[in-house]
């Protein structure tokens, strides 16, 4: 997890708590890194299960009254793949599994329709073909059903956004560490997408931003202008005061980083003139913190 995607979480915390949503700020954004997590677990349980149809299917087309040669052998190569099993026998995904319990989000006739997809494709029937079991086509043909079957099909990207609301925000991210968890599945901790590094980049934004909230209101407010702070958007004011924050008391993050993202965060999430709105106003305390000496920035060049 990259620090704009920690940025939009902390931004909707805010936002939460601006909106008197019940709860600590510390509970609500433990509650976003979850859903980024259940999100993750959902995919890749996903991904486990259409590969795994193709014993449901096999079974039942050999139930059949009447079943001829063709229902008697279907090839279940892909129930086997080694990637999948790697990670069904590991503890860390047996674990996540029980707590986050993927099944819930799991209708049987939509994996049915991504098997039947998949076992339609000119990429599958290549992969049952081949006997052994080369760990880079078990990994390709993984990819093929997350990459096209999955994310192809727009009734199964529809579906996803249906069950889980963090889709539209985080799927580049997910499509990252999906990719990742294919490519080395052993190095995934299920448990832990973050990292304590970021986490605690996470909560001490948060935290800042809480705490600093009068000091930072105070920087931003005379450079409004005409501006009536009571009617700018919410989620403008937020990502000024996050962009302050990081300006004051962040001393090892890059100011243009700092302006930039805040800046896109504002096109992304606010209307149209906040992009052009943001900037301004960044740009200009920016300026006058850096003439009076309020920005002490930490260079690592040369380190």
């Amino acid at each position: 997890m990259n620090r704009r995607n920690i940025r939009i979480k902390v931004m909707q915390v805010l936002y939460m708590l601006e909106s008197k949503i019940q709860g600590s700020s510390t509970s609500l954004l433990n509650k976003e890194f979850d859903k980024t997590r259940n999100l993750f677990v959902f995919l890749v349980h996903l991904i486990h299960q259409v590969a795994l149809y193709a014993e449901v299917e096999s079974q039942q087309r050999a139930s059949k009254n009447l079943p001829n040669s063709a229902d008697l052998s279907v090839n279940i190569k892909i129930a086997g793949n080694l990637i999948v099993w790697q990670t069904l026998e590991s503890e860390s995904f047996k674990k996540v599994v029980e707590l986050v319990k993927p099944q819930q989000w799991i209708e049987e006739d939509y994996v049915k329709n991504l098997f039947r997809q998949l076992s339609e494709s000119n990429e599958y029937k290549t992969y049952i073909l081949e006997e052994s079991r080369d760990k880079s086509k078990e990994k390709e043909i993984l990819k093929f059903i997350f990459g096209t079957i999955i994310l192809g099909s727009e009734n199964a990207v529809d579906y996803i956004d249906e069950h889980f609301t963090n889709w539209e925000d985080e799927g580049d991210m997910m499509i990252g560490f999906v990719l990742n968890y294919i490519q080395k599945p052993a190095a995934i901790d299920f448990h832990d997408l973050v990292g304590d590094e970021k986490m605690k980049f996470a909560n001490d934004l948060l935290q800042t931003a809480i705490d600093k909230k009068s000091i930072s209101e105070e920087i931003i407010k005379p450079k409004l202008n005409n501006w009536d702070p009571e009617r700018i958007a919410m989620i403008d004011m937020i990502l000024l005061r996050l962009g302050v924050c990081e300006l004051v008391y962040f001393d090892t993050i890059p100011t243009k980083v700092t302006i930039n993202e805040y800046i896109d965060l504002a096109k992304e999430y606010s209307t149209e003139q906040s992009g052009h709105f943001v900037n301004g106003i960044l740009d200009s305390i920016h300026k006058e913190l850096v003439g009076n000496g309020k920005i002490q920035k930490v260079s690592f060049k040369g380190k």
